[in-house]
């Protein structure tokens, strides 16, 4: 018997993610979810088409599909039936995003006129037909329509978050407004003084301006600016608690855990007050480079990490917030019955093995860049640290398959031309003054550096980084229990999400769409390489031999924006 919307030839396999993704309901909503996101941060973005029309309508729409994908998650994901893919309106959503590209490129050399008018006109309409095309090529008219029937008014409740979450969008800007009555402005305040007071006892010579809200020194002169005051950290803090809560959902007590949240803002809210006192006796009594290339930026992300990982022990340790396994005994320690629960805890114990050492090279780069000005001293630390963790495990990472044969340095080659290509075929135009930072030193220092970040480059950071993407993401996303998923068994979802992570994680900042891009498609290479015959050393090697490659190319060519 056919489904609906499925022909004999669409049939897929019966069981395994890669069905659940490639021709079921719950994965297709993930691809055109996908799709749609890979649109907006790489094409539509970046090019800033369609300025202010669809602002109201996109977020409506992105928190309406975040509500009905969590709410009908259950009955979504029981959904078996194969669904066919039309690749007529697939083509027709390509056509529509091809002609907008098209229409935004003539426009931007035709200021003046009607043109820019009707571009603006023809662009918006195709962006509103564009998303129906794409909706109905990943799932057909009759599987949307027994979709809306089946979760009955979920609909209609995921809608009203959408609209709801449109209203807000006005007076959750109004945070930052520079009025004396916005709930930024109080902020502002409430940071100020509570710097001021600390600083009155440290330096109390200080000259204070509240009008400004100003701190100065002869040699140092800090203005606490809206920015300052905590509200980014605060909102990051507020969404990853409440991402972690809902992962974990099944394993805390709920309302109580409810109050972590309230303690992670304010634990951050006086990190950052910690971190603008540092900063402006850093930048007061030892270097203002340092105090504001260094500490400025760097501080607030460890903070950040700290409080995350402080609030995911948190709910993971403390007894009145966390579940305690229905399957203990009565007379059984809380001790045991925590150990008893690692399936229903669901990480395994090889999890510290593929993390940490990553972890161990991303906190000591935090830290010694916030110690540095633009030239990173310490940079030989982070080496060490990841040798030393690599070292620590090695029990545990012997177990991989650590062979390799000739794909691995292929496909590292292969990585290299295609990180280089923006560069070689003058695209790409980055400076960096790594250079110049590096002939001030003497020959000694300036060739012992080189060497601790080639032997980085090619020993530490490739193994860490595989571990961390590879090893644990990728299978990861596969089951809890990543260390019994084979390599070759690693799905298109798994290896497409642990790469875009991959992609995120190389970002020098947050417009740096070269480096995302092919950061993205270094994680594919090498994940493919891996899967390919499941021999981790190829993925490693790959990586190694990819930046020895553009090692060899910054120090033979002096392109330090590489590094």
């Amino acid at each position: 018997m056919k489904s609906d919307g499925c022909s004999a030839r669409d049939q897929c396999p019966q069981s395994g993610a890669y069905a659940a993704l490639h021709c079921r309901l719950l994965g297709r909503l993930y691809l055109l979810a996908f799709i749609f996101a890979a649109e907006a941060i790489l094409v539509l973005g970046p090019l800033k088409i369609v300025p202010g029309i669809h602002l109201g309508v996109t977020p409506t729409a992105i928190v309406s599909f975040a509500v009905f994908l969590g709410l009908g998650h259950s009955w979504l994901k029981a959904q078996r039936d194969p669904i066919h893919f039309n690749f007529l309106f697939l083509g027709g959503y390509l056509a529509c995003v091809a002609a907008m590209l098209g229409i935004h490129a003539v426009a931007s050399h035709r200021a003046g006129g009607w043109y820019p008018q009707a571009a603006t006109v023809a662009i918006t309409t195709l962006f509103y037909i564009k998303v129906p095309l794409l909706a109905l090529a990943c799932i057909p008219l009759r599987a949307w329509v027994n979709t809306i029937r089946g979760t009955g008014l979920l609909w209609l409740y995921a809608c009203i978050a959408g609209l709801l979450a449109w209203s807000l969008l006005v007076p959750s800007q109004s945070l930052w407004d520079a009025s004396g009555t916005s709930v930024g402005h109080s902020l502002q305040r409430a940071t100020f003084a509570s710097v001021q007071a600390v600083l009155h006892h440290l330096r109390p010579d200080a000259t204070v301006d509240a009008a400004t809200f100003t701190i100065r020194t002869p040699r140092c002169d800090m203005e606490i600016a809206y920015p300052c005051s905590g509200m980014e950290g605060l909102g990051l803090i507020f969404a990853f608690t409440s991402i972690w809560l809902w992962y974990y959902r099944k394993e805390c007590r709920f309302p109580q855990v409810l109050l972590l949240i309230p303690c992670g803002l304010v634990l951050i809210w006086v990190l950052n007050v910690v971190r603008l006192v540092a900063l402006f006796l850093i930048g007061d009594l030892y270097s203002n480079e340092v105090s504001d290339v260094g500490f400025h930026s760097h501080f607030g992300w460890i903070a950040f990490t700290a409080v995350a990982l402080a609030f995911s022990m948190a709910t993971q340790r403390l007894s009145w917030v966390r579940k305690i396994p229905a399957t203990s005994t009565p007379g059984q320690s809380e001790r045991a019955a925590v150990q008893h629960s690692g399936e229903y805890l669901g990480e395994s114990s090889a999890i510290r093995a593929y993390l940490i050492p990553f972890l161990a090279i991303l906190g000591a780069t935090f830290v010694t860049k916030m110690f540095s000005g633009y030239f990173d001293h310490f940079y030989p630390v982070r080496f060490l640290v990841g040798a030393i963790a690599i070292c620590y495990f090695w029990p545990e990472l012997k177990k991989l398959n650590w062979r390799f044969g000739w794909l691995g340095p292929t496909a590292g080659g292969a990585v290299f031309l295609a990180w280089i290509a923006p560069a070689w075929l003058g695209y790409s135009h980055a400076t960096s003054r790594l250079g110049a930072d590096l002939a001030a030193l003497s020959p000694t220092a300036r060739w012992a550096w080189i060497g601790f970040r080639v032997a980085a480059a090619v020993i530490t950071v490739p193994i860490a980084e595989e571990l961390a993407f590879r090893g644990y993401l990728a299978r990861r996303f596969v089951s809890r229990e990543f260390d019994a998923v084979a390599f070759t068994g690693l799905t298109v979802f798994s290896i497409g999400v642990s790469s875009a992570v991959f992609g995120l994680e190389h970002m020098k900042n947050l417009m740096d769409w070269q480096h995302l891009l092919l950061g993205t498609l270094a994680g594919l290479v090498f994940a493919l390489a891996l899967r390919w015959r499941g021999r981790f050393g190829d993925a490693v090697v790959a990586h190694a031999v990819s930046n020895l490659l553009l090692a060899a190319w910054v120090l033979s060519m002096g392109d330090w924006a590489q590094w």
